[in-house]
């Protein structure tokens, strides 16, 4: 077996779990070096660090992705004769809990409480509950999906959104993404997962925000590339919504000079709600791995033949 080449900002972080679980795992930090890439048959990395690689001419015989989405790799003059596999069943925790911590500041007031604090004001309005509130999951692929099952036990009340409608247990209905308008409607919470696809540009804009209820908070964990951002403003500023909680944006990092970091009831993180977990992308890889050797399917393989 040629050494596992690994390609990611994070290598040394991958590396330790993967010794843990197989010792004898030959394994190379990658230096973006061409030859040292040629002499691996797997890779395990960002999509864009092995893009840059695929640009000079060199592709594995199979790339364990890093990243949930693998946009990077889809240049029209990138080749697709090798196997690729999602970070699935990775990034689905982290996100829920960014989510569920958002959730339950928004719930419990925790800003405004903050600022009595400061204030020293005695202010005792009650807090509200997740109990029966009604989540709109935009995206239910694996991590709208383990999201939602982070959700459950909090009595919520669970619909999604899809690129097609379907039956998922633990939600009461999913829509296709053309009813998106209509099933924010009725939601207290919408929660974006969406990828970055043709279809999924500019999918919140000024009559889905005006739709939705005047309490609602929007969450954006999935691509920036689906909010229309002067739509969003302008509806945080009219008291369309409650507010919005934005971890991904169409320019990173956010320009200084853009309105989000001054639009009311807006919080912003800069693109960290759902950090990758070595040990879960170690275990992924090693599942795969004698997948991979039998030329078994992957868990989480992509299919070229088919659209982002």
């Amino acid at each position: 077996m040629t050494p596992v080449l690994l390609l990611d900002a994070r290598a040394d972080e991958i590396r330790d779990p993967l010794h843990a679980l197989m010792p004898d795992l030959p394994l190379v930090i990658g230096s973006g070096d061409p030859q040292e890439a040629a002499g691996c048959d797997i890779w395990i990395g960002e999509p864009d660090k092995a893009a840059v690689l695929l640009a000079q001419g060199v592709k594995p015989r199979w790339l364990q992705s890093t990243w949930a989405g693998y946009k990077p790799l889809l240049a029209e003059a990138f080749p697709r004769d090798y196997r690729l596999s999602r970070a699935v069943g990775v990034f689905g925790q982290a996100i829920a809990e960014y989510v569920l911590a958002y959730l339950l500041q928004h719930e419990h007031r925790l800003p405004a409480r903050w600022q009595h604090q400061q204030a020293g004001v005695w202010e005792k309005s009650l807090p509200g509950s997740l109990y029966g509130r009604r989540v709109l999951i935009v995206g239910t692929g694996d991590i709208g999906r383990e999201v939602a099952a982070f959700l459950q036990p909090f009595g919520v009340v669970l619909t999604g959104i899809a690129s097609t409608p379907r039956s998922l247990s633990a939600f009461e209905r999913v829509d296709a993404l053309d009813r998106l308008k209509e099933a924010v409607r009725d939601a207290d919470y919408v929660i974006n997962i969406l990828p970055d696809t043709p279809a999924t540009t500019d999918v919140y804009h000024a009559d889905v925000f005006s739709a939705m209820k005047p309490a609602a908070l929007f969450i954006n964990v999935g691509r920036g590339s689906a909010v229309v951002d002067e739509d969003l403003c302008a509806a945080l500023r009219a008291g369309q919504i409650a507010g919005a909680v934005l971890d991904v944006f169409r320019q990173e990092p956010l320009p200084p000079a853009h309105p989000f970091w001054h639009t009311p009831n807006l919080f912003i993180t800069t693109h960290i709600a759902g950090p990758l977990v070595p040990a879960r992308l170690a275990r992924l890889f090693l599942e795969n791995l004698p997948r991979f050797q039998a030329n078994q399917p992957l868990v989480g393989e992509v299919d070229f033949s088919r659209s982002y």
